[in-house]
């Protein structure tokens, strides 16, 4: 299943794009279409999506200006537009195809099936980092790395080299004692299942910490400073379990 938004200005294209979908198109969801830039990026910051359909002439912003507004994008793009002249812009904003409308049902199935198949490699990706993981672990039962992937690679870290993760919406930011960042296209939930059986806590509803880093902890501002000098919050609802585990 292909879960995809669309974000458009003129009501007739989205209605004639969502129909197209429905029509001829397997195994795609529309989960919401917005004629408001602004209103998609709220929906995205809370929501994942594999694909958006976007329009680039818009009064609030123009397609690019909101592709800009994402640091990192864990969504394909599909340009959909009247004019031709943005295609070097499409392809520089890593897009990953580019429709004239209006948009020919054969270029429209021809997209989805090119989706369709990226999807089923990510997922054959996903089965192999698991895979490679379990192996690790089975190769090295002194230390039991962990898999995530960032930026297309598979990176195997040692548990006691994480500092703490960071939740960004339906992302999370992984920080490491050699000062490296990984960005992961995950919840922070998943990071607490992957360490669960390690002394790691949920200290936060943002942030995830090695217990094995905290240096200090500050009662009556209620925070903690790890081994890198960060300070993190005490959730109120926390400090005891917290406390407990220290």
């Amino acid at each position: 299943m292909i879960e995809v938004i669309i974000i458009d200005d003129e009501i007739s294209s989205i209605k004639s794009l969502e129909w197209e979908l429905q029509n001829f198109c397997k195994d795609i969801v529309v989960l919401k279409s917005f004629s408001n830039p602004i209103l998609a990026q709220q929906f995205l910051s809370q929501n994942a999506v594999d694909c958006i359909f976007l329009d680039i002439e818009m009064p609030q912003m123009d397609g690019f200006q909101f592709l800009e507004s994402f640091s990192k994008r864990s969504f394909s793009v599909v340009i959909t537009t009247a004019y031709d002249q943005y295609a070097i812009k499409a392809i520089k904003a890593k897009a990953f195809d580019y429709l004239l409308k209006p948009i020919d049902s054969d270029d429209l199935i021809a997209c989805v099936e090119k989706l369709r198949g990226d999807k089923n490699e990510l997922s054959v990706h996903e089965k192999l980092e698991n895979t490679l993981e379990n192996m690790l672990q089975k190769s090295y039962t002194n230390v039991k790395k962990i898999s995530v992937t960032s930026d297309g690679k598979i990176n195997f870290i040692n548990p006691d080299d994480i500092i703490y993760c960071e939740s960004d919406g339906n992302y999370c930011t992984i920080y490491l004692e050699n000062k490296e960042k990984l960005f992961i296209t995950h919840k922070l939930k998943f990071m607490e299942e992957k360490l669960n059986d390690l002394f790691f806590f949920r200290i936060h509803n943002s942030y995830l910490i090695n217990l094995n880093k905290v240096k200090e902890f500050h009662k009556a501002d209620e925070y903690v400073v790890l081994s890198n000098q960060i300070k993190i919050p005490v959730s109120r609802q926390k400090k005891s379990s917290f406390l407990d585990k220290l």
